[in-house]
């Protein structure tokens, strides 16, 4: 296939745990942040960069903390601690590209100007038109909120043609696949399948914003990382929600 983006610009949702790699195990989700794996997913996203393509990504915080699994926690408190381990991410992640030569800029939804700028739509289009990439840190910036939300929210500001779901599972399937080896895997999707069916690609907060504003969601594996070409080639991996 020629190598050429089927996108001008895209959003790329990394969950916090696929940075984390796996546990040394093999087992249930890593935590912390590994080096090989962000140097590994910073690669890839320069080379859709050096394609011509305008990258905006939103980072989850959960190979940190998950404030809707803390039960004793205030959830408002608890989701401000999400957002804070959003923000850890993403300057990861912002050092990782600086170090493959990209001109990065981290946005975050509350302000913390001495590590970021704030969250500014016209501001990160701008960034995004003279070929940086932008991190959106913190996520909505409000509780009760995930980051799938904010992926949803940022594509739909931003006009982005796709989101491009980086997950720790290569596809949509019917059911989790790690528990169900009969799971049924999709390859095409339309968003009123995903909320009809509940399938758990995003929350279905962010499903119905990308459905009610005709936003794409492509959905592949990130522990292969060339996953990130493909999609933006408009190959046929993992699932293609339109």
């Amino acid at each position: 296939m020629e190598n050429k983006p089927v996108y001008k610009r895209v959003l790329i949702k990394v969950s916090g745990e696929a940075l984390a790699g796996k546990p040394a195990n093999g087992q249930g989700r890593g935590f912390g942040l590994s080096q090989d794996m962000l140097t590994d997913v910073a690669k890839h996203i320069a080379l859709i960069h050096q394609m011509g393509v305008e990258v905006a990504i939103v980072v989850g915080g959960g190979n940190f903390w998950r404030g809707a699994q803390s039960k004793s926690m205030d959830r408002t408190r608890a989701d401000h601690m999400g957002m804070l381990a959003t923000v850890m991410n993403s300057l990861a992640l912002a050092d990782a590209l600086e170090q493959q030569d990209l001109d990065v800029r981290v946005q975050t939804a509350i302000e913390m100007r001495q590590i970021a700028e704030p969250y500014i739509r016209n501001r990160a289009i701008r960034h995004l038109e003279k070929g940086r990439v932008v991190i959106f840190g913190c996520g909505t910036g409000n509780p009760f909120f995930t980051t799938d939300t904010a992926a949803a929210l940022r594509a739909v500001e931003i006009d982005a043609d796709v989101i491009l779901l980086a997950k720790n599972v290569d596809a949509v399937y019917d059911s989790d696949p790690a528990k169900n080896p009969d799971a049924k895997r999709f390859t095409e999707l339309t968003h009123d399948e995903v909320l009809r069916r509940d399938l758990k690609v995003m929350d279905s907060t962010a499903a119905s914003l990308c459905r009610d504003n005709g936003v794409k969601i492509h959905v592949f594996g990130i522990s292969d990382p060339d996953n990130i070409l493909r999609a933006v080639r408009g190959e046929a991996v993992g699932t293609l929600i339109s």
